[in-house]
Order: C-alpha cells, then sequence, then structure tokens
C-alpha cells in the first residue's frame, strides 16, 4: 500500500490519476459492466498502486446492495447441513459476497426472529429446510430475494433434495434380502424432507408388499436415535430406514447397547451419506446431494437480485443408495 501521511486514499485521488470521474471509479468496483474492459483495468491499476480499496458502506449507499447473504439452517450441529454450508460460502465467494449464517434450533420462532433481523443487512436469503408456514415465508419473499432449499412452494425459487428414487432403492434392496417387515425412524414433524422421505418410504413398502412400522423420533439428534433403538426392536421389523444419517448412528448405537447385533439381527438404512462411512458397522444410507443443494441455491439468488419474487423455479436432483455393511440377508 502507498498511503501518504498515513491518509487512506480516496476516490478522488484514484479518479484523478486515472483521469476518470468519480462515479467512473465507483462502477468499476461495483458495476463493472457498464465501463469499458480498458476503463475498468485502468481504475484497477491506479487503486492497486495507490492501495484503493472502496469503503462496503459507501458501496451499499451507492448501489443499494450490501454484498451480504442470509443462509438460515434449523440445526448447525446436524452433519447434513455442514458440507451444504461450505458449499454455499465458497459459491458466494465467486460473487463477492458475505454469508451470515443462522441456526434456528428447529424453532419456527426463531427462525423467524432470523430473517427479521437479517433483513435489513442483506440482499437475499437461502432457507434450508425452513419450519416456518407457507405464509410466512411467502411474506419474507415479497420483501427481499429468496431460495428455498427441501421445502416445495409453487411460485417460488427452491432446490429440492428428491428422496423417492434412493428411498425406492433402499426398500427393494431390503425385500430383496428378504426382510417383510420394515420399520421408518421419523424426523421433525415439521420437515418436508421427512414427510417425502416417510411417504416414498410406505409407498415403496406398500409396492413389494411389506409390513410397515412407523416410530418417531421427533428431533433429529444421535441421543433420538439411541433411544428408538429399543422401539425398533419391539415393532418386529428385522430393518430399519431411517430420516438421517445421525438418527441411523444413534440406531446402531441404542442397538449395540441391546445386544442386537447389526446386521445379523436388525439391517439398518440411514440417508444422507455424511456418516455412512465412518460408523460402525459402515452404514448402508440414501446418498443426496447436499453440496449441489448449496452451490445452486447460491446461483438462483445472484440471478434473482432486481427480480420478480413470483418466480416458478424448482430444481430437483436425484438420490441414489450406497449399500455398505450394516444392511444384510433375514436369517
Amino acid at each position: 500500500m502507498n498511503w501518504t501521511g498515513g491518509k487512506r486514499p480516496t476516490i478522488s485521488q484514484v479518479a484523478a490519476q486515472a483521469g476518470v470521474a468519480r462515479s467512473t471509479v465507483s462502477r468499476a468496483f461495483s458495476q463493472p459492466e457498464r465501463l469499458t474492459r480498458e476503463t475498468v483495468a485502468r481504475v484497477l491499476e491506479v487503486a492497486k498502486q495507490l492501495g484503493y480499496t472502496p469503503n462496503p458502506v459507501a458501496q451499499a449507499l451507492s448501489t443499494g446492495r450490501s454484498r451480504n447473504i442470509a443462509l438460515v439452517v434449523p440445526d448447525v450441529a446436524n452433519p447434513f447441513f455442514p458440507p451444504l454450508i461450505r458449499a454455499a460460502q465458497r459459491k458466494a465467494e465467486e460473487y463477492d459476497l458475505c454469508v451470515f449464517l443462522g441456526d434456528s434450533d428447529e424453532k419456527p420462532e426463531r427462525e423467524d426472529q432470523l430473517l427479521e433481523r437479517f433483513a435489513s443487512q442483506v440482499d437475499g436469503v437461502v432457507l434450508v429446510s425452513s419450519r416456518l408456514s407457507d405464509t410466512q415465508i411467502w411474506a419474507y419473499a415479497q420483501r427481499m430475494p429468496l431460495v428455498l432449499i427441501n421445502r416445495d412452494i409453487d411460485n417460488m425459487l427452491r432446490v429440492l433434495i428428491d428422496s423417492a428414487p434412493g428411498m425406492e432403492d433402499a426398500v427393494t434392496h431390503l425385500a430383496e434380502l428378504g426382510h417383510r417387515h420394515l420399520a421408518y425412524v421419523s424426523g421433525p414433524a415439521t420437515s418436508w424432507s421427512n414427510a417425502q422421505r416417510r411417504t416414498a418410504f410406505r409407498n415403496a413398502a406398500r409396492r413389494q408388499g411389506l409390513e410397515v412400522s412407523s416410530i418417531s423420533a421427533n428431533r433429529s439428534t444421535y441421543e433420538s436415535g439411541r433411544k428408538s433403538a429399543e422401539r425398533v426392536v419391539a415393532s418386529g421389523a428385522t430393518a430399519c430406514v431411517a430420516f438421517d444419517d445421525l438418527l441411523a448412528q444413534g440406531i446402531l448405537a441404542g442397538l449395540a447397547d441391546l445386544s442386537v447385533a447389526v446386521p445379523e439381527q436388525i439391517s439398518v438404512v440411514g440417508c444422507d451419506d455424511v456418516l455412512g462411512s465412518t460408523t460402525s458397522p459402515a452404514l448402508t444410507t440414501i446418498s443426496n446431494h447436499c453440496v449441489a443443494a448449496g452451490e445452486v441455491a447460491i446461483s438462483l439468488l445472484v440471478d434473482n437480485f432486481g427480480g420478480s419474487p413470483a418466480v416458478d423455479v424448482r430444481h430437483v436432483l436425484k438420490t441414489h443408495l450406497v449399500i455398505r455393511n450394516s444392511t444384510a440377508a433375514r436369517k
């Protein structure tokens, strides 16, 4: 940096040395597409020589853009979300955007508070597995660009991980292993993904002519899964499918506590494929595309800056089964 007298270089100094107007310097940083490449290159070179960087507050005032976006998830501790968060942040950095992260702790009122606070500070928001009502989500979409991940609402931007193909594979896999009674251990009651997975499980089991049991774990946590193990055994099912890998990991631990061998006595299938290779035994699970979901959501959000709030985009990512060591033929 070539600061003189300890003073920060100003936009006026850059403009004078580059032989352009102050507004041209501002556009070179905030709206370079409005200038020729030669002009942008000259302004940036002078700025580099002087050690000038634009004031983000001044930029926000002049452009109406903060270059901040918000990403809100229901449970940052759930291993499904960190890969998605990292992917979204990397993608946002490509657009020179800063990401504010909010954790709603599975509470719709907390999610509402976070969005209210973020609304005046960000250019848009990505809501992941939102627990708000359709009406609440739509109201926020009228105030700022908004993209949903794993929540399907018409006339909105959304990225959906379709669990149905992977669930069909999982149930077929268990049926081919000779299992005739399956249990589904469900996640949060307000989760769109849980409802979709439970429905896909029941439909696939019905097509295979299998008996099914439903077990509610309420929250998707390791401890909830562990506590669910006893009910899985009591149901008489010889195999179970958990809402996600975290619940499945807890179920494996709970079955071990009960001296129930996996997969010899009960087979276990997870969903998300974020823990499958690290559990003991290695978990058969439905693989999703959480990284792709984060990347696509950021791109959709940026594309919609300044656009209409009523944009119907439904980007669907498919799933498939990854077979490991937690499933085996019924004995």
